[in-house]
């Protein structure tokens, strides 16, 4: 099978999304499928330095210049799939060729709806919002990565006859518990062999909720057996907000600001780590939590889905807004340490990558036998070898 997958645009940085396609192609050339990958090149952005300019710029490379390549190298194609729903425009571009899309989370549509009022969005951005929510109206296939994120897609696009599908995030790196901590990790994190510490991943959106994180942190600390633990936040720079909860909270001594983290020392740290705290306000799925698991890490994690979904029976589950409530629970669940670690290998598996493959092989032969009648009903990898190629 000819697969195009539409990938997201370089200079907005989002390593999830080229985390995602990068697996994709992977797995589908894997398994004999020709696999491209096109993406909007950057071209009007290059012409200037300033940032606001630059992002209005990159409408340009992403609304203007990239649709008339994207429909040229579409004709060749058994199959397109959008991979991000940011990107739901380029399925009218594409209407000729069977196509999907994914929805990994509608946060920034509600954002822009008004149903998160502590982080409004600027005129700007609900424009372009309106416009994605318009694109997934059009969507005939649409892939979620949550249930979650299926229902809230549902309730805002309505009964439009699209087929919504749930199909799991993969666990897209080979996680799993590592030796022991390399010193040099240690000395850039300034930690000392055998210190303790709780580990958060993720990076500054509102939803991840990194102030409540040194909020729960410091309430952990007051309890005798976190007493002489440190927190590393690894992900993104701090914000100056973040900075100032640190001080607020007086245990700037204690908080590790970790960035440019490689997946072996994400390995390193989810082995070692005495949990993963992760209290999401809201999230589309929540790769750190299996990330964890699939390491031995105990999870510490919101009683909210897609949270609580993607975490099974294998996760200590907190109110993430009540810090003190939070604290006191992850001292209790603490003490089921090896029950929550052995869970959360049995959990962790529910998302290998064969199985979530295999699920998507599957979808693309149901969207071309409903898009092309007689096409093959099963997925079939009809390709001798792998063939993957990027349109640049």
């Amino acid at each position: 099978m000819r697969i195009l997958l539409v990938a997201n645009y370089e200079p907005d940085g989002q390593q999830s999304m080229r985390r995602y396609a990068e697996w994709l192609d992977r797995v589908l050339g894997e398994r004999g499928h020709r696999v491209t990958i096109a993406r909007p090149r950057p071209f009007f952005s290059r012409l200037s330095r300033h940032p606001g300019l630059g992002k209005f710029l990159g409408y340009l490379d992403k609304y203007v210049l990239f649709p008339p390549r994207l429909r040229r190298v579409a004709r060749g194609q058994d199959l397109v799939h959008v991979l991000d729903h940011s990107n739901s425009m380029y399925l009218r571009t594409v209407r000729g060729t069977p196509n999907l899309i994914t929805c990994h989370d509608v946060l920034a549509i509600r954002s822009a709806r008004g149903d998160f009022p502590d982080h409004p969005t600027r005129w700007s951005g609900r424009l372009v919002q309106k416009w994605v929510l318009s694109g997934l109206r059009s969507a005939r296939h649409i892939v979620c990565v949550s249930a979650r994120t299926a229902a809230d897609l549902k309730s805002l696009i309505g009964e439009t006859g699209a087929m919504v599908r749930v199909i799991p995030n993969a666990l897209n790196w080979n996680y799993s518990p590592g030796a022991g901590m390399p010193e040099g990790l240690c000395a850039r994190l300034g930690l000392r062999p055998g210190e303790r510490f709780l580990l958060h991943v993720g990076g500054n959106q509102w939803y991840k909720n990194r102030a409540g994180v040194v909020r729960i942190f410091a309430r952990l600390v007051r309890h005798v057996e976190f007493a002489s633990a440190r927190l590393i936040l690894a992900g993104k720079p701090w914000t100056s907000a973040l900075r100032d909860v640190v001080r607020q909270e007086r245990i700037a001594d204690r908080v590790i600001e970790a960035t440019g983290l490689s997946n072996e020392d994400l390995q390193a740290l989810y082995s070692h780590a005495a949990a993963l705290l992760y209290p999401s306000l809201a999230e589309g799925f929540g790769w750190p939590i299996i990330e964890a698991q699939a390491c031995g890490c105990p999870v510490i994690t919101s009683c909210r889905p897609p949270m609580s979904e993607v975490a099974g029976e294998a996760a200590i589950l907190i109110d993430p807004s009540d810090a003190g409530a939070a604290a006191g629970v992850i001292c209790a669940g603490m003490e089921r340490r090896d029950e929550l670690r052995a869970a959360g290998f049995r959990n962790a598996r529910r998302f290998n990558e064969a199985t979530i493959v295999r699920q998507y092989c599957a979808l693309y032969g149901e969207v071309l036998g409903a898009e092309v009648p007689g096409a093959p009903q099963s997925g079939a990898e009809t390709a001798p070898a792998r063939s993957s190629s990027r349109d640049r």
